[in-house]
């Protein structure tokens, strides 16, 4: 068996699959909720703070003196504040980690590009946005030209970043709340889809178990419901064919049974006029006693294929009964042998004694089908080996031919199976096998058929110890 991980029944699936997704939807919401909100919040504190920087510098620009003085600079990075810098030329004012946290990339875009512009840095364990604007001179007349001054301002965003973290621990806690919901709504959802499923099982166990009534109302019209609809057609039609199967059976069972039984007298009759003739037969002429022997063995045969067939009707209609005695197995085996000529051509491996309460001829039965099979159509040597336990008494008929073809192994108890075509006329019936496992079965056993390892048909016959109940 092949081990499969993850949950096995359907409504564990079910449960599954419902809180995988609501919990994958939960966390891809909350995820994006809290990256758009991240977003918007850096975005916040970055215009909040470039609008500050230029705020400080606008109104004390046109108080400075151009070209500037050191003195000039000072005044502009305290407007600006803490962790600035400010730069013309060769001079420079710087306060706080400003001259440590600008970076050149950051003076060279302002230079270059001249105007204002951000960028966002990690220095000392903790996030930064650095604003770089320069700072223009502004004519009467609106013209705008670049003073040389470059202002630079460190502000520090840990505040924004414990935000953002808060703004994801809340989305965490939300999705993690979301788990109870779907285990719920998913037990609610499995309940209302398994239950027609349950219902579906029962019904279709009832089905095997052989009540053909057994039917489900279909409920709603989803796919279930149309399931359910199928069953149902199929248990209908599987009840009406069963009852038409049942009827032909009986039929059969009739026809069998009350043509045996009108058989019985005529045959009785044409039975005893056949042993007159038998013994008549060797002063006829060679023709007529070629067509004498040949009435006498089909008779026979006929005779025989009539016991058989009211011997089946016994047991289709179940008045099959045992005469149970006490009998010595290995003895009656014997003795089955001796009175057909077969001990001379059959090895019996068997010991002293086997005590086991039986029907006596039915078993005499049942060794004679298998030995006379093995003679007929496998080869020498013929072997019947009986063993016994405490729970059990085996009776083994082997030989030495080609043995069963696999193909025909299912089919040997079949009744008027023969396996070759060519035997049609053989002195067999086709249902000396299938009679011989009534019985066996009737004493509480089986009779089991295959090939024997080294070649050969091999036909088990197995026979409970315990029988008092027979």
């Amino acid at each position: 068996m092949t081990w499969r991980p993850g949950p096995r029944g359907l409504r564990g699936r079910l449960l599954a699959a419902f809180v995988l997704v609501t919990v994958l939807g939960a966390a891809a919401a909350a995820w994006s909720s809290a990256g758009s909100a991240s977003a918007a919040l850096v975005a916040s504190a970055q215009q909040r703070h470039t609008e500050t920087v230029v705020g400080q510098i606008t109104p004390i620009a046109p108080q400075l003196t151009y070209p500037p003085d050191q003195g000039a600079l000072d005044r502009l990075r305290a407007a600006v504040g803490a962790n600035s810098l400010v730069v013309y030329q060769d001079l420079r004012s710087a306060d706080g980690a400003g001259a440590e946290l600008i970076t050149d990339e950051l003076r060279t875009a302002v230079r270059t590009r001249n105007r204002l512009v951000t960028q966002r840095i990690t220095a000392r364990d903790r996030p930064w946005l650095l604003v770089g604007t320069p700072v223009v001179i502004t004519a009467p007349d609106g013209t705008r030209t670049p003073s040389g001054i470059e202002v630079y301002s460190a502000r520090d965003l840990t505040g924004v970043d414990q935000e953002i973290d808060d703004l994801v621990r809340h989305s965490v806690i939300t999705a993690a709340l979301a788990v109870p919901l779907a285990v719920l709504l998913a037990l609610l959802a499995a309940r209302s889809v398994l239950r027609p499923v349950r219902e579906l099982r029962d019904t279709a166990r009832r089905l095997a178990d052989g009540d053909l009534d057994a039917r489900t109302p279909p409920q709603g019209a989803d796919e279930l419901a149309e399931l359910t609809a199928t069953i149902n057609e199929m248990a209908e039609s599987v009840q009406t064919s069963m009852a038409a199967m049942r009827r032909m059976q009986a039929d059969a069972r009739r026809f069998a049974a009350d043509v045996s039984h009108e058989l019985r007298t005529p045959l009785s009759t044409l039975t005893a006029v056949v042993e007159v003739l038998a013994t008549t037969a060797d002063g006829m002429e060679d023709d007529a006693r070629e067509s004498a022997q040949l009435a006498i063995t089909e008779t026979r045969r006929l005779v025989r294929l009539v016991e058989d067939l009211m011997e089946v009707s016994r047991f289709d209609a179940g008045t099959a009964q045992l005469r149970v005695e006490e009998v010595d197995l290995v003895g009656a085996v014997r003795d089955c042998l001796r009175a057909r000529g077969w001990l001379d051509r059959v090895e019996l491996d068997a010991p002293a004694e086997v005590v086991l309460r039986l029907d006596r001829r039915r078993l005499d039965v049942i060794v004679a089908n298998l030995v006379g099979n093995a003679l007929r159509h496998g080869e020498p040597p013929v072997r019947v080996r009986i063993s016994a336990s405490d729970e059990q008494v085996r009776i083994e008929v082997t030989d030495r031919g080609p043995g069963l073809p696999e193909d025909l192994l299912p089919h040997v108890f079949d009744r008027f199976f023969k396996a070759d075509a060519a035997r049609a006329r053989t002195p067999g019936s086709g249902l000396g096998l299938a009679i011989a496992r009534e019985n066996a079965r009737l004493h509480g056993g089986d009779l089991t058929a295959g090939n024997a390892e080294g070649g050969g048909a091999r036909f088990v016959l197995r026979l409970p110890r315990d029988q008092e109940d027979l």
